[in-house]
């Protein structure tokens, strides 16, 4: 029987307000705030625009253009991570295909930069953009990312996502084919996603040397639905 939702109200869109955790604040992006520090951020690491539509970008000239035109648009809905002990800016990723009729949203244009690379402020930033989501009243976010792309694909997974299959030849990007991998997480798993992040994120997790003692992808594999075959 498919679930009554006569009493659902649709979520409303992404606002201008910032997004902020204990390592990282999350902020709309303002070229002119943000776009010179994220292109030193970025600056001489092409590949992390392998599998982006853009980039990489020649100079912080060509950059500022890119991210003033981004930051005009209300889809996709850019954020900018901001290093809350350092101020410095390390990376973007949006919210994007907004569509509260539905419940659904996604999440993409991820980039980060090597030094928030594998960071706890890189996973705190997906944790409060898919907290925000869903105490929002969305039903369903989104990951989507090319096939080909292996880490974005464990990142999902990490990430408490769970795939749900291959789009064949969905999209030529850069003059080549992408097929597009989907994950997804729904509302009704939200609160043990939520359990799984804060008790990663959470002091006593990590030694005095910073490292890890629970892996994330440990505490979100009773959550999700579906692994990827492909990891």
């Amino acid at each position: 029987m498919a679930k009554d939702l006569s009493n659902w109200v649709p979520p409303v869109g992404p606002d201008a307000a910032a997004l902020t955790g204990q390592h990282i604040v999350l902020e709309r992006l303002e070229a002119d705030k943000h776009a010179a520090d994220l292109h030193r951020a970025f600056s001489g690491h092409d590949g992390l625009w392998e599998y982006m539509p853009y980039g990489p970008f020649t100079s912080a000239s060509a950059y500022h253009r890119w991210a003033k035109e981004m930051a005009a648009q209300t889809d996709p809905h850019f954020f900018v991570l901001r290093d809350a002990a350092t101020g410095h800016c390390g990376g973007v990723a949006s919210f994007l295909r907004i569509t509260p009729a539905a419940g659904t949203i996604e999440v993409g244009h991820i980039c980060i930069s090597p030094e928030l690379q594998k960071s706890v402020h890189a996973t705190e930033a997906m944790f409060l953009m898919m907290q925000w989501a869903f105490e929002a009243g969305y039903r369903r976010y989104e990951w989507k990312c090319n096939a080909a792309n292996m880490a974005s694909r464990r990142a999902a997974q990490r990430f408490g996502f769970s795939y749900e299959g291959i789009f064949r030849q969905a999209a030529v990007i850069k003059g080549r084919n992408r097929d597009t991998a989907w994950f997804s997480v729904i509302d009704s798993e939200w609160p043990a996603l939520r359990e799984a992040f804060l008790a990663w994120l959470a002091p006593s997790n990590f030694d005095a040397n910073g490292k890890q003692r629970e892996r994330l992808t440990d505490l979100t594999r009773l959550v999700r639905a579906n692994d990827d075959p492909g990891q």
